[in-house]
Order: C-alpha cells, then sequence, then structure tokens
C-alpha cells in the first residue's frame, strides 16, 4: 500500500467523521429529535425547548395536564415555575380565496382571478387579533 492510498483512506475517513460531528452540532444547536412512532398515550412530553446560549436551555414539561419550567445546564436543573396549566394549541386556519371555476383558461381565468378580492392588510390584521388572543390566555 503506497503513501497515496493511505492519504486517501485518511481523508475519506476525515470526511466522514467531520459530517458526524457536523451533523451532531445540528441537532445540539437546533434541538433537532426524532419522535418516533407513537406507542400510547403518554403522561410526560416536552412541550417546548428553547436554546439560550450554547449549554442552557430553558424546556416546558407537560406531565398530567400541567406544565413546568426548567432551566437545563452543564451545572444542573433548576425548576423555574411549576404548576403551570396545560393550554391545548390553536389549530390555525389557513385562509384561502376562493378558486376560480373549472375549466377556465387564458384571458377567462385572469380575469376570474382578479375578481377575487384579496386584502393583505385584512389578513394582518385577522393574524394579529388571533395571537393576542393566544397571548391572552
Amino acid at each position: 500500500m503506497g503513501w497515496l492510498d493511505l492519504l486517501r483512506e485518511l481523508g475519506a475517513l476525515l470526511t466522514v467523521l467531520g459530517l458526524l460531528v457536523g451533523a451532531l452540532w445540528l441537532v445540539r444547536r437546533y434541538g433537532l429529535t426524532f419522535q418516533g412512532l407513537p406507542q400510547r398515550q403518554r403522561r410526560l412530553a416536552i412541550v417546548e425547548r428553547l436554546a439560550i446560549d450554547g449549554r442552557a436551555s430553558l424546556t416546558l414539561i407537560r406531565r398530567d395536564g400541567h406544565e413546568h419550567l426548567v432551566l437545563l445546564s452543564p451545572h444542573g436543573a433548576l425548576l423555574v415555575e411549576t404548576g403551570i396549566p396545560a393550554v391545548e394549541p390553536a389549530v390555525a386556519t389557513e385562509v384561502r380565496p376562493p378558486l376560480p371555476p373549472p375549466g377556465l383558461t387564458g384571458i377567462a381565468l385572469q380575469q376570474s382571478l382578479r375578481r377575487i378580492p384579496f386584502d393583505f392588510a385584512a389578513l394582518v390584521e385577522k393574524a394579529r387579533k388571533t395571537a393576542s388572543r393566544g397571548a391572552a390566555a
């Protein structure tokens, strides 16, 4: 085995190790997890996780209808708040304009699309109201 073959194998090994380290960094940095297939109704769930810095994170844990806020760091876990009543997330409804009748092509389709009311300001205002209701709850 020559030097060139040895360098090629070492380069391939370093490339694979670099890809693994990069994937691990992405998982840790962005909190990516694999949920797997649902087996049964669980009593314990991580609702949300917010990375504060590279080593500490706030985690919202739901247990039996109550939520608990925990600060996780290399120094340990600190219970920030407990007994928060669990709220179910609001189901977002998508606002879609009505579709034009089927079978239209060309100029007739363009004219039909121009008649569809689309008010961006109204959509933004509706989103703000929905967000403020969710924050008030």
